[in-house]
């Protein structure tokens, strides 16, 4: 998932026809360990990923002024890092990495090196990470005076040779159908927009898709560290992005220096990815319902009801008007998920999302129009849209084994949807493409502690939807010697990036001294809302 406080994935499966934040549980990974008993593939593999770094290192990064279309302003500077399409054979064909940074705002004494961002996705882009700087964002003002902040484009992603699946006014092109079918012809209906999908990602980007893994995305976080002139990494990963140092860290235990990882994916092989998605399903679920009781909690602002089922009662009554004539011609069903589920990712969307359905209750539907219709206009936008769901996607259905039978998709997401209705057939079929995927889907790496891997910061809301708590648990045993901060009663997606002094002093401290708390630490919520 993506962000400091991860932006949202609101995006149409232009495919499966479902608005979807990708479920940013995001990132999958391919090769076992290098350390391990890995097969001949893997070892050719990581002797790729050494000799990368070493001719990264000698070859560094010519930093200069970004690009004027990147909207990244001075001080920040841009440079690119090349890496090998396919770390089995490194002298093959290349391709180049975006990367931006802003340098470290103390003096140089105080400097401790570079400071390695990943926001999620799979499919998000990093680059806006120097501009917590430029912006003054004080949760990050002590880190910023130790660290220069460096932001990359993921292998596939923006300017990091993208991809594509489909054109992309196609993709936001709506209104989409109902994600939640009401007959056999509207589930065969989104079968064949599925399988479409995964063949225009193989028609527009099949060379790439082999090497669209959670591993060589890995990988390449190493040829950056080289070309940095870094002997070890810093990284702050959030959401998918704790899959991408879950997985470094397995691969390059020796390599990390300092490991955020905020808003967790559940690294366990059985999970990734299929499992993942369904455990999402529940969670949302769960904190869709924390938003409607607060959102009756402040009837007298939104005027939506003064308990759950009220509020629950108009979205339903919503839902079905759109489905029996979308809104303004373009907001169904599937736009009205990719809006509203903004509320169940993250706290801040919690007063947009009820202004606008308070509005469209009491008569005003152009705010729903604009809130959640796409803007064909907006090329640009629709593009970078477009590239992250084929990033999403191409990672997911590569980086691990999918089930091909319908049958199993059909009965684990019908029995789901009896009790969790809000997100399960609209991810379903966001994530059905890897069940008819063209390339071969590789084996999760075996995410484990490996010789010289230091103490690694695991951060997590024990509400979180789109990476339920549990993850973090599983990391956090996987990770020997690491330290747990929950937050509990909470479940903002991504928690480094909001206002809790009882997380932002503990990841200022490890960041700055490496120091951690000699237990696991249990911090209150922070402050809900205020409409």
């Amino acid at each position: 998932m993506r962000g400091i406080r991860p932006t949202k994935r609101v995006t149409a499966l232009g495919s499966a026809g479902a608005l979807v934040t990708a479920t940013l549980i995001a990132g999958a990974v391919a090769a076992p360990s290098a350390t391990a008993d890995a097969g001949r593939g893997q070892d050719r593999e990581a002797r790729g990923a050494a000799i990368a770094a070493a001719k990264a290192a000698r070859a560094g990064i010519d930093w200069q002024d970004c690009p004027a279309d990147w909207a990244l302003a001075k001080p920040i500077q841009c440079g690119w890092v090349t890496v090998p399409l396919d770390y089995a054979h490194p002298n093959g064909k290349q391709i180049k990495l975006a990367v931006d940074r802003i340098g470290n705002t103390g003096t140089k004494e105080e400097r401790q090196g570079a400071l390695v961002y990943n926001p999620g996705g799979p499919g998000a882009s990093g680059l806006r990470f120097p501009t917590r700087v430029t912006n003054k964002n004080p949760i990050w003002a002590n880190t910023a005076k130790a660290y220069d902040f460096v932001g990359f484009d993921p292998r596939g992603v923006g300017h990091s040779a993208p991809i594509s699946c489909i054109d992309p006014q196609e993709f936001v092109k709506a209104p989409k159908a109902d994600p939640v079918p009401d007959s056999e012809a509207d589930k065969l209906a989104q079968r064949k927009l599925a399988a479409e999908y995964a063949d225009g990602c193989a028609e527009r980007s099949g060379e790439m898709l082999p090497q669209m893994t959670t591993p060589n995305t890995a990988r390449d976080l190493d040829v950056i560290r080289a070309a940095l002139g870094e002997k070890k990494l810093n990284f702050l990963g959030v959401s998918y992005g704790t899959y991408l140092g879950a997985v470094y860290g397995t691969l390059f235990p020796g390599h990390v220096r300092r490991m955020v990882v905020d808003s967790v994916v559940n690294p366990s092989r059985e999970k990734i990815w299929y499992e993942a998605n369904l455990d999402q399903d529940v969670a949302f679920e769960g904190r869709w319902k924390d938003w409607e009781d607060w959102v009756a909690k402040n009837d007298a602002t939104f005027h939506l009801g003064d308990t759950r089922a009220e509020v629950q009662d108009q979205w339903l009554k919503l839902r079905a008007t759109a489905e029996a004539n979308p809104i303004g011609g373009v907001v169904g069903p599937a736009e009205l998920i990719g809006f509203f589920q903004s509320a169940p990712y993250y706290d801040s969307s919690w007063v947009p999302v009820a202004t606008v359905f308070s509005k469209y209750v009491a008569g005003d539907t152009q705010a729903i129009v604009d809130a959640a219709a796409p803007d064909l206009s907006d090329t640009a936008g629709n593009a970078s849209a477009e590239n992250g769901n084929a990033v999403y996607t191409a990672v997911e259905c590569t980086d691990a084994k999918w089930p091909t039978s319908w049958q199993k998709w059909d009965r684990d997401n019908t029995l789901l949807n009896k009790d969790y209705p809000f997100m399960t057939w609209a991810n379903a079929w966001m994530n059905l493409p890897c069940a008819t995927w063209g390339v071969k889907q590789q084996t999760p790496v075996d995410v484990k502690t490996g010789k010289g891997l230091p103490t690694v910061l695991i951060v997590q809301s024990t509400n979180d939807a789109a990476t339920p708590y549990e993850g973090a648990v599983e990391l956090h045993k996987r990770f020997k010697g690491s330290r747990l901060i929950t937050e509990k009663d909470a479940g903002s997606h991504g928690v480094t990036g909001l206002v809790n002094p009882c997380i932002n002093t503990r990841v200022d401290t490890y960041l700055l001294t490496g120091k951690t708390d000699a237990a696991d630490v249990t911090c209150a919520p922070h402050a809900t809302p205020k409409p």
